[in-house]
C-alpha cells in the first residue's frame, strides 16, 4: 500500500487550516487504499496558526507540525516539510482552502499512470489581479530561464514521486526554488485540470517584494540566461555605438557645417551608462548570492517539531 505525504506551508491560516486538514482526511477516507500523513509547516506566522497546528497534531496521530524560527518563505517551508515526509508520493497544497483536497484522486491517477510529477492547472483561477500578474511573469520566467515547456502549467498544488523529492532535498544552498529543482530533476511532468476556489478569508501573503524575491531566486539560482542576455545587450550597444560613430564621421565629411550634437552625445552616454550599471547590478546579484551560500546561510531554522516525526535530517 502506497503512503501519501501532504506538505502544507502555513502562514496566516488560523481560520482555514483546520478545514483544509478535515477535507484531506475525508478525501483519504473515501479513497481508502492509501496510508497518509500530513506535515504542516508554520512559516513563523504572526497569528494563531501555530496553536491550530498544535491542536491538530494532538487530535490526529498522523499529523506532524514544524515551526520555523522566522519567516523564510514558501519554498523554504516546503523544503523543511520535504525533509520530514515518509510517504511514497508527496502532495503539496495551499493552506487557504483555494486548492481543493477533494481532487487528490486526480493527481494519484496521473502518478499511477507513469508521471513523475503532476501539477494542477486551474480552470477558473480565483486569485487577485496582482497575484495573476505575478503568476504570468513567473510563467514567462520559468519558460525562458528554466526551459519549462510552453504547454506545462506550474502551480503550488502538485504531486511528485518520492525519488523526485529526494533529489530536490539534495539542494542545501540558500534561496531554494522548488519549481527549478523539479524541472531539473525530470521532464516527465503533466497537468490535471482542477477548479480553483475563492479564498475563504484573509488575503495572499505574496507582496511585490516577495514576488520579486521569488523571481530572483528562480533565475539566479538555476539559470545563467540573464548573464547571457546581458552579454547580448552589451554587444548590441557596442555595435550601435560603432555604427553611430561611422554615421557621424560620414555626415561630418559630407557636410562640414553640420554641428556635432551635444544632446545626442549626452543621450548616448546616459543610455550606455545606465546599461552598464544595470549589468553590473545583475552580476553583483549573482556574486552576492554566491557569497551568502558560501557562508552557509540556512534555508530555514526549525524552532520545534510537533507530533510524529519523519526524517531527522533537519537544517
Amino acid at each position: 500500500m502506497d503512503k501519501i505525504s501532504f506538505v502544507i506551508p502555513c502562514y496566516r491560516s488560523e481560520l482555514t487550516l483546520a478545514h483544509v486538514v478535515e477535507e484531506i482526511c475525508g478525501t483519504m477516507a473515501q479513497l481508502g487504499r492509501y496510508e497518509y500523513e500530513i506535515v504542516l509547516v508554520n512559516d513563523c506566522s504572526p497569528d494563531g496558526t501555530i496553536e491550530v497546528i498544535r491542536s491538530l497534531c494532538a487530535a490526529h496521530h498522523n499529523i506532524c507540525g514544524i515551526s520555523l524560527a522566522r519567516n523564510f518563505g514558501q519554498h523554504a517551508a516546503l523544503m523543511a516539510g520535504f525533509r520530514h515526509v515518509t510517504g511514497d508520493i508527496v502532495i503539496c497544497l495551499d493552506d487557504d482552502g483555494q486548492t481543493p483536497a477533494e481532487d487528490v484522486g486526480k493527481f494519484l491517477e496521473g502518478i499511477e499512470a507513469g508521471q513523475d510529477v503532476v501539477y494542477a492547472r486551474y480552470l477558473n483561477k480565483q486569485h487577485s489581479a496582482f497575484r495573476n500578474f505575478g503568476s504570468k511573469v513567473n510563467e514567462i520566467m520559468t519558460r525562458f530561464m528554466l526551459g519549462k515547456p510552453k504547454e506545462l502549467y506550474i502551480s503550488s498544488y502538485f504531486a511528485a514521486r518520492r525519488f523526485v523529492i529526494d533529489e530536490v532535498v539534495r539542494y542545501e544552498n540558500s534561496y531554494p526554488y522548488v519549481i527549478g529543482l523539479v524541472l531539473r530533476t525530470t521532464k516527465n511532468i503533466s497537468n490535471v485540470d482542477i477548479r480553483h476556489r475563492q479564498r475563504e478569508s484573509g488575503h495572499s501573503g505574496y507582496t511585490m517584494k516577495a514576488l520579486l524575491g521569488l523571481w530572483f531566486n528562480g533565475f539566479t539560482a538555476f539559470s545563467i540566461q540573464p548573464l547571457r542576455f546581458a552579454t547580448i545587450i552589451g554587444i548590441l550597444c557596442a555595435v550601435s555605438g560603432f555604427l553611430y560613430g561611422i554615421y557621424t564621421i560620414i555626415k561630418r565629411l559630407i557636410n562640414p557645417a553640420v554641428p556635432v550634437g551635444f544632446s545626442s552625445l549626452m543621450s548616448a552616454v546616459v543610455f550606455l551608462g545606465g546599461m552598464i550599471m544595470l549589468m553590473l547590478g545583475l552580476i553583483g546579484e549573482y556574486v552576492g548570492r554566491i557569497y551568502i551560500s558560501l557562508n552557509n546561510s540556512p534555508q530555514y531554522v526549525i524552532r520545534e517539531v510537533i507530533g510524529q516525526k519523519g526524517n531527522e535530517n533537519e537544517e
